[in-house]
């Protein structure tokens, strides 16, 4: 019978292979869920694979130049809106830009028009140059942090196909963590070779947005 991964499961392997971290071992034990969960965020840094792709859909409203970002967005991949005789159908793509390019390509917020540009105001927002005119419908695709494995969230992506990157990460996390330092060259290797397949696997899909996706 085949056996999936889940955030318990998971504990109990973690618990199994550093010969730590039961209940009674309580210092271990609370540690582990942050391991893992620091494992979860490095794959997420190193990947932009199909599985942390997200899009959501908005509505710009006319004279606000600032949106803000969706949780856990990590890179913005592409923003497109519509526009064209209501209701707006003819997808038109944003280009991304600094924020210094759009503050001097567009240095009144109060012009208004059709957006063209967009940029990074801070973490948890975009700038939109020029400031939108009507209420124009927007799509963003987007990578993201997905959400993070807990008792509640018992699986998601990475465990339903990743479960050997995020057993090997966290075993590679523990090490330092329980002083244990000369595992981590076994750990480290294990990681990589798994790292490596993420990358080489069809599955996964690294999506670049480009026409054509360059091979790797």
């Amino acid at each position: 019978m085949s056996v999936s991964m889940t955030f318990n499961s998971l504990m109990s392997d973690l618990q199994a292979y550093i010969e730590r971290g039961s209940s009674f071992d309580t210092t271990v034990f609370a540690q582990l869920p942050t391991l893992i969960n620091n494992t979860e965020r490095d794959l997420a840094a190193k990947f932009r694979i199909l599985g942390t792709k997200n899009i959501v859909t908005s509505t710009m409203v006319p004279g606000t130049s600032v949106y803000a970002k969706p949780d856990r967005w990590r890179t913005t991949a592409s923003i497109n809106f519509g526009v064209g005789s209501p209701p707006l159908q003819i997808r038109t793509p944003m280009y991304p830009r600094d924020y210094t390019y759009c503050r001097q390509y567009m240095p009144n917020d109060q012009t208004q028009g059709p957006p063209e540009f967009y940029a990074d105001y801070n973490q948890q927002n975009w700038l939109f140059s020029p400031t939108p005119d009507q209420a124009y419908p927007y799509e963003v695709i987007y990578w993201q942090l997905l959400p993070l494995l807990d008792n509640v969230n018992q699986t998601n992506f990475w465990t339903d196909y990743a479960p050997q990157a995020l057993l090997y990460g966290t075993l590679l996390y523990c090490t330092p963590f329980l002083k244990n330092d000369e595992r981590i060259p076994t750990w480290q290797g294990f990681y990589k070779d798994q790292l490596q397949t993420l990358s080489g696997q069809d599955l996964l899909r690294i999506a670049d947005n480009l026409p054509t996706r360059k091979e790797t």
